[in-house]
């Protein structure tokens, strides 16, 4: 049962990874203009958000204070979600909102399970 489960910890560590450097450029598109964006969001939105996203991402990926920064990421893409998707539809794939809505999922999960191996945290410890 579970052909997989000798390789939990390697395959957790790569989600916190892949999902730290993806959110990481949400971040880089907001306060540093790469890569370039369709749209032009709320001031707001650049400064608190674009920093979160682009700090934090930084860190997830590294595994650096992973719980509590997980938690603050969790809690903005809560926010994200229901300010520009939650209004327009009842379900995220209608609404545009799914990649919200599994960030803040996955980043929930972070938080919770903690840095794992392959980390800044793992190291330090």
């Amino acid at each position: 049962m579970g052909f997989m489960k000798s390789y939990s910890e390697q395959t957790y560590a790569l989600l916190r990874i892949i999902t730290g450097f993806l959110f990481l450029w949400h971040g880089s598109q907001k306060l540093l203009g790469f890569p370039p964006m369709d749209m032009t969001p709320p001031e707001f939105v650049v400064y608190i958000g674009g920093g979160i996203e682009l700090v934090g991402g930084a860190l997830i990926m590294i595994g650096l204070f992973t719980s509590p920064v997980a938690f603050l990421s969790s809690g903005l893409m809560a926010v994200a979600y229901w300010m520009a998707h939650g209004t327009q539809d009842f379900l995220p794939i209608l609404n545009g909102g799914e990649l919200a809505a599994l960030y803040c999922f996955v980043f929930l999960f972070l938080s919770a399970k903690g840095s794992g191996i392959w980390s800044v945290d793992a190291a330090r410890s």
